[in-house]
């Protein structure tokens, strides 16, 4: 018999390092100029993870960010909260976790949800694990805003670049956080 082994494409994509408030930050894009990635450099190994589940074979490539996404970065770091909305991005991931990454994007600088909230919000009230799990998934720290999720109890919950970034990231935005 045979079979023939479907393979997806390698994606080529282009690696840069960016200095910002909080620590070095890997921006990942694409030949288009479209953000795939945003993580910190301490947290290389679970964005190549990340990379790996999302498009499978990848082939990263040093670079320069787009002068776009530097500028909207820089602009956010400097209270602009709401200039991260002009960065264009693109994951893969599952289409549940995709809508709760677009969710995400829904929750307005400045402001927090909880988990089971968001689930509520999706029409899955008893998926707020499920969400959290989306959440910690997410390949685009800070422009998909997931350091907005919180706990139920007010506390903050983990965040893929580190709690002291979460916290950092939800002062930035005038949020006084619990712990």
């Amino acid at each position: 018999m045979n079979r023939r082994i479907r393979q997806r494409a390698v994606i080529t994509l282009s690696v840069a390092r960016v200095a910002t408030p909080i620590g070095a930050a890997l921006l990942v894009s694409d030949t288009e100029g479209v953000l795939r990635a945003l993580d910190f450099a301490d947290y290389a190994a679970r964005m190549q993870r990340l990379l790996r589940l999302h498009y499978g074979g990848f082939e990263l490539q040093p670079g320069r960010a787009p002068q776009a996404l530097r500028a909207a970065l820089a602009r956010y770091f400097a209270g602009e909260l709401g200039a991260l909305e002009s960065i264009a991005w693109c994951t893969g991931g599952t289409a549940f976790q995709r809508t709760v990454w677009q969710a995400l994007t829904r929750i307005a600088p400045g402001t927090t949800t909880t988990y089971g909230t968001l689930a509520r919000a999706l029409g899955v009230p008893s998926a707020a694990r499920a969400v959290g799990m989306a959440n910690g998934s997410n390949p685009l720290g800070i422009v998909v805003p997931c350091h907005r999720v919180i706990g139920a109890d007010g506390t903050l919950t983990g965040y893929g670049g580190g709690l002291h970034r979460k916290r950092w990231l939800l002062r930035h935005e005038g949020i006084a956080c619990l712990n």
